[in-house]
């Protein structure tokens, strides 16, 4: 491999470790270690309601237990501290205003109910519930009006509905995803905090991690994720789906 090898995982500290958690774990660290690489730990805490510390030092306890060490981490520190998203947001925000200012981003400001609206709309129509791209195309003088007077609002990512995205797997191959699947998701939610794949991949990139080894479930993300890594004008990580 021409790069050091840098694996991470990234619990959330909303409950307890469990087996599949662990499973993923194991993998990164084998990884790490079969290839002389760096196995970080990275926390999960943007979910301000429920993550609670009892729950990181009961992670940090289950992988003592296990015998998974970590070369870098919140507790130890390392070259792209700090190691909790939850203490990253100014990175975050950084990244956010530079795709604002290049305007790979939107501010989107659809109720909750205008979204469910457009759901059951297109459930009745046998459309995917996907969005419609209502705000994408507000003018600059109303999106800034809407700004000024502090409409709630989410950040979206503008999406290219053509052609498809291919998933360089190691495992599974190549895995093909229609980009007509993909809407413009949010990546900015409205109570001013990043979303799960925005940060991810944000952290992803500062913390040159060289492969992605997580669960099957995730295989479903990996397109959003690809867009956003090519919004930072960055190559997707390689990806490794544990199973």
């Amino acid at each position: 491999m021409d790069k050091q090898v840098r694996v991470r995982f990234a619990p959330s500290p909303t409950g307890a470790l469990h087996i599949g958690g662990a499973r993923t774990a194991y993998f990164n660290w084998l990884f790490a270690r079969k290839n002389q690489g760096v196995f970080v730990l990275r926390i999960d805490d943007t979910d301000r309601a429920r993550s609670t510390e009892e729950s990181y030092r009961q992670i940090l306890d289950s992988f003592q237990w296990l015998g998974i060490d970590w070369d870098e981490g919140p507790d130890c520190g390392g070259p792209y501290a700090p190691y909790r998203q939850s203490e990253r947001t100014e990175i975050y925000r950084s990244h956010l205003q530079k795709l604002i200012a290049e305007d790979k981003v939107y501010p989107c400001f659809c109720s909750a109910e205008q979204l469910q609206a457009d759901r059951d709309e297109a459930a009745r129509e046998g459309r995917p519930p996907r969005y419609s791209g209502r705000c994408r195309n507000l003018s600059p003088e109303e999106r800034a009006r809407r700004l000024s007077v502090g409409d709630p609002h989410v950040y979206r990512l503008r999406t290219d509905g053509g052609g498809e995205t291919v998933v360089h797997d190691l495992i599974r191959g190549d895995v093909v995803f229609q980009n007509s699947e993909i809407d413009d998701f949010i990546v900015w939610k409205a109570d001013d905090s990043p979303t799960y794949h925005f940060a991810s991949c944000v952290d992803d990139l500062a913390m040159q991690i060289t492969h992605v080894i997580r669960a099957e479930e995730h295989l479903s993300n990996t397109p959003r994720h690809v867009a956003l890594f090519e919004a930072f004008a960055a190559e997707p990580r390689c990806l490794r789906m544990c199973r």
